[in-house]
């Protein structure tokens, strides 16, 4: 795998095809997300490119299982590996523990689409033979630095991604969403967003929170009032109680392929409810694009 000595070390695209294969919903931004909750500290190039070493991709295969296996909140996790109650590096130290410089904020490693497929098929491979060339080599033929992005841009929320079963606390949330907390607090007030009860009562939130709150977000910053965003979930709700109605008797069969047809058959109809929504507002709209 990366090598401390010289430069062995891996770039977060490399990083990414390794661990895709454990864990298929990573993503850049979640690698990122990490390291700005301080989980993670990967070095830096003298350019602000990230360095990750054996200690760092394994350190992120914790983070990952503790999230997948014990649904444990990240500010959970933080703790327990700061106090030692999670300790995955075992004899396996940073090539280089001394203080490091201040590290320049620059996010612009390569993208998941930057990353060749052959990456991700060539995951044993990956781990002893890193890319010849992680790193642009001259400053004029690095890539150019994303552009910098409004935290309020509508399409922020598509990047929002959460491993299934992981919970976030409401800092979390608001950090991976990119939203304030007044914002979720409007969400909340009219069900939009609904939280779970954790461990000793706190509020915590799914991936199903994620996916509802970067839209409903857009929106509210679009200028839609959060009690009118209710039209969704109450539709939403009218929809599932009937796809519900259709497929009920097969999932109260004890015959298991009874109820795989019936799980096919929910999806199926979830499918279709997107596809006749989506061209019923477009129909509505229609007149409005006209020439």
């Amino acid at each position: 795998m990366a090598d401390a000595s010289g430069d062995g070390y891996l770039s977060i695209g490399e990083v990414l095809g390794l661990l895709l294969e454990e864990f298929p919903d990573v993503t850049i931004s979640k690698i990122r997300f990490l390291e700005s909750q301080g989980l993670i500290s990967p070095e830096r190039t003298p350019s602000g490119y990230r360095k990750f070493y054996d200690d760092d991709v394994e350190l992120l295969r914790v983070i990952l299982t503790e999230q997948r296996e014990n649904f444990l909140p990240l500010r959970v996790i933080k703790t327990r590996l700061e106090t030692g109650e999670i300790d995955p590096t075992g004899e396996h130290l940073r090539p280089d523990d001394e203080a490091l410089p201040p590290e320049p904020d620059i996010d612009d490693d390569p993208t998941p689409a930057e990353v060749p497929a052959t990456a991700v098929r060539s995951h044993p491979a990956a781990r002893h033979q890193p890319a010849p060339d992680p790193e642009p080599p001259a400053p004029e033929h690095a890539p150019e630095p994303e552009p910098a992005t409004d935290e309020r841009e509508q399409s922020a929320p598509a990047a929002a991604q959460l491993l299934p079963g992981v919970l976030l606390d409401r800092t979390e949330l608001c950090a991976m969403v990119g939203m304030t907390d007044a914002e979720l607090e409007q969400l909340e007030s009219f069900g939009i967003v609904q939280r779970q009860a954790g461990a000793g009562g706190v509020a915590v939130y799914g991936d199903d929170a994620v996916e509802i709150a970067a839209p409903a977000c857009a929106f509210l910053r679009a200028g839609v009032d959060a009690r009118h965003l209710r039209t969704f979930r109450t539709s939403a709700e009218r929809e599932a109680s009937l796809y519900e109605q259709l497929v009920t008797p097969r999932f109260r069969q004890r015959n298991p392929e009874a109820r795989a047809e019936a799980l096919a058959q929910l999806r199926q109809l979830d499918a279709l409810g997107a596809k006749l929504r989506s061209a019923l507002t477009k129909h509505a709209l229609s007149h409005h694009f006209r020439p």
